[in-house]
């Protein structure tokens, strides 16, 4: 699941965004929720990945999608 190919979604920004655009295009994507394990990371790692998702991933992703 961790694969490229795979259903999880996990890695650097880039990795994320890669992931995401790949899944767009192979299933022809209009909505992508978004699920962090809360309770499972500590506090600071989780907010990070909310900060990198919103200040780095979501841009990317709408900018490649004309959005």
């Amino acid at each position: 699941m961790r694969s490229k190919e795979g259903s999880l979604v996990l890695g650097d920004p880039q990795e994320v965004i890669d992931k995401i655009l790949m899944q767009q295009e192979m299933m022809g994507l209009t909505r992508y929720l978004l699920h962090l394990s809360v309770g499972t990371m500590p506090r600071d790692k989780l907010m990070k990945a909310i900060e990198l998702y919103g200040d780095v991933v979501a841009p990317v992703v709408r900018k490649a999608l004309g959005k």
